[in-house]
């Protein structure tokens, strides 16, 4: 665990040592910022009229939907990038475990994931002050534990990926066009299969938060299915490092 804490922390300080953490912040927090006050702004003007209070979880959606673009651009380079320097085979012969790496390296780019998502917790208290009874914060925290483990499951699956190549644009591409599958492509069988279509709605990203955690509804198929895309990503990951160590 000691290793997998020393490789997280030097990772979230190399974000902050380039552009690429300030990047991802601004394109996350200034589209949030901006949907919140179209949100406070109609609520404003609706609430005069008897209108619907207004509620965090497009927020949280907003927020997901950006991570489907931007988190290859926080993996791409992490493992992939390694391989290409050759930096890899020097942390190969450190004392650390593969699965150590992988997971010091994804547990990285979570943190800073949770330090933005830590940030958007003043848009539910702002609005909760303009909110006649208070929002409903159980609702808020299963939006935000599904956000959480939405952006566990796509960071650990575009550290598996990073670890395969050792380009990061082709780990960029080829991560954003899982993603992409997993989050508009795979459900569409659904539509059009009288039976099995509940499959390929579990097997979609959208599917668990959309229209049950940011809802407020937690079950544990939810949880199971991003943890378990989480574990994937991290085995493609380990055992991509094992068969490098071999070769």
């Amino acid at each position: 665990m000691r290793n997998i804490w020393t490789i997280a922390k030097r990772e979230f300080d190399n974000y902050f040592n380039g552009p690429l953490a300030y990047v991802v912040a601004f394109a996350i927090l200034l589209p949030l910022g901006i949907y919140f006050a179209l949100i406070m702004w109609v609520s404003s003007q609706s609430a005069a009229m008897g209108g619907p209070a207004p509620q965090s979880a497009p927020i949280n959606w907003l927020f997901v939907f950006l991570m489907i673009f931007l988190s290859p651009a926080l993996t791409m380079r992490l493992l992939s990038d390694e391989a290409r320097m050759g930096t890899l085979e020097l942390l190969l012969t450190a004392p650390i475990r593969d699965f150590e790496l992988v997971a010091g390296k994804w547990l990285g780019a979570f943190m800073l994931i949770l330090s933005l998502a830590a940030m958007t917790l003043v848009f539910p208290i702002i609005m909760n002050n303009y909110v006649t009874p208070s929002l409903d914060w159980r609702v808020i925290l299963s939006s935000y534990l599904g956000l959480i483990l939405v952006c566990a499951a796509l960071l650990g699956l575009g550290v598996g990926i990073s670890a395969i190549f050792t380009n990061q644009f082709a780990a960029f591409f080829t991560t954003l066009g899982l993603f992409f599958f997993l989050w508009f492509m795979i459900n569409l069988p659904a539509g059009y299969l009288k039976q099995g279509g509940d499959v390929f709605n579990y097997l979609s990203l959208s599917t668990h938060f959309s229209q049950s955690m940011n809802s407020g509804t937690i079950n544990l198929g939810d949880i199971v299915y991003y943890i378990s895309l989480t574990a994937l990503g991290l085995f493609v990951g380990t055992t991509a490092i094992e068969i490098r160590r071999w070769r």
